[in-house]
């Protein structure tokens, strides 16, 4: 019997999504002055108005205002008529130090035994959906939003288009877990004044989901959109005010369209605007890696992992694997999991090395997902000594390389 699993996403223009990008480019701009910097940032935007708050150790010294701005411009605020523009807006700021009680449980003399900077539980999910092992519904919602905002921003065939919209796309499973169709795409786009919806559904179906349907690396993928599905763009028949001015945006509350759109489990902690020390955030990284390297190694065709600590305490106090009975190997999943950490070091200080997460690289995560993204190499400027800069090459989403298969391979005989 069938069964339907749904995702949605935001884009750059969603409030809540300016507020992570604000608080990630406040800890890029922290990180490139200072790698040690300790950041815990976080924004409010509504009506006119962005709000900074939060907790940092540094000694660097960021324009948290114009880094606001810039990040507001580049999203394409920059008329009046949206009610938040980047050069009007109000900026305020009530950033403070972090606290001395959170520090001393987090620095260590020895680097390695650094201690994690919060308790909790952070979850890692891999599937065989897509070739970069993520469900299918989150990564094509995750498509529509990121097309829709490069033809709004790099071409006119949509000129009335304006930064807000969200997608939601849900797909249809076999029994076997197998994505046979795409049953509902729903896409909600703010947009000028005196334009028709059917105007606007025309050009979604003939403009935008033909533009992600070729860009499908997968022939199959391509395939689900040729049963038919629901299309409802719209469904309110409006959305001219939009962005800030029609919904207050926080960061770190679109967490689920952050990771696996519902399909994986989640610990509740979120990533904007939080340097590695927080295990919310670098631990998830490990745990996407350790799942996607063990999918992508043969292990299994599914699996959830969760790892958790307690705050000043470098080892983990545990770790949970569920391969949802799809594991290839004759072991129970307990046992899979205690050969998991012999492979992987999840101490705060090895993931933050083996990652690179003292580099400035979290902006590009904070919209269209922080995982099933391709890693890059891409020079990123530091800067020394006040005003000096330096060049220096870094990875970006390094979480999401392949390259514990062979480890895997090894120590489970595959």
């Amino acid at each position: 019997m069938s069964r339907f699993i749904t995702s949605e996403s935001v884009s750059e223009g969603h409030p809540d999504k300016i507020a992570d990008q604000i608080s990630d480019a406040l800890l890029d701009e922290f990180l490139r002055r200072d790698s040690s910097s300790k950041v815990a940032c976080e924004t409010l935007v509504t009506t006119g108005l962005v709000f900074l708050a939060g907790e940092v150790k540094s000694n660097s010294y960021v324009d948290v205002q114009e880094v606001a701005r810039k990040v507001i411009r580049n999203i394409g605020y920059t008329k009046e008529e949206y009610q938040f523009a980047a050069d009007s807006c109000a900026v305020i700021s009530t950033i403070h130090e972090q606290s001395p009680d959170i520090n001393q449980g987090v620095e260590r003399q020895d680097p390695l035994m650094q201690g994690a900077g919060d308790q909790g539980m952070m979850f890692g999910y891999a599937n065989k959906d897509t070739e970069d092992f993520m469900p299918l519904p989150v990564m094509l919602a995750h498509q529509l939003v990121y097309e829709l905002a490069q033809i709004r921003k790099t071409t006119s065939l949509m000129p009335y288009l304006r930064p807000d919209s969200k997608s939601q796309v849900t797909i249809e499973y076999d029994d076997n877990n197998n994505p046979i169709s795409v049953d509902t795409i729903v896409l909600s786009t703010q947009h000028d004044e005196n334009v028709e919806t059917s105007k606007i559904k025309e050009d979604i179906e003939n403009i935008l989901i033909p533009r992600v349907v070729e860009k499908q690396k997968y022939q199959r993928t391509k395939d689900l959109f040729s049963k038919g599905y629901k299309l409802y763009v719209n469904p309110t028949g409006k959305f001219v005010i939009g962005g800030p001015n029609g919904d207050t945006g926080l960061t770190g509350r679109k967490i689920i369209v952050d990771t696996y759109g519902g399909k994986g489990s989640h610990g509740g902690g979120a990533f904007s605007g939080k340097d590695s020390s927080k295990v919310d955030r670098s631990a998830a990284y490990a745990m996407r890696h350790v799942a996607k390297n063990m999918v992508a190694s043969g292990l299994c065709d599914e699996v959830s992992v969760q790892v958790a600590y307690a705050i000043g305490m470098a080892e983990p106090v545990g770790l949970f694997v569920d391969t949802f009975n799809s594991s290839h190997i004759n072991i129970s999943d307990g046992e899979i999991a205690e050969k998991i950490l012999k492979i992987f070091d999840l101490r705060p200080y090895s993931i933050i090395e083996r990652f690179g997460l003292k580099n400035p690289i979290f902006s590009p995560t904070s919209t269209y997902g922080h995982f099933g993204r391709t890693p890059y190499e891409k020079e990123v400027c530091i800067i020394k000594d006040g005003n000096k800069e330096e060049k220096k090459t870094v990875w970006f989403y390094p979480w999401e390389k392949l390259d514990y298969v062979d480890k895997i391979k090894q120590e489970f005989n595959l």
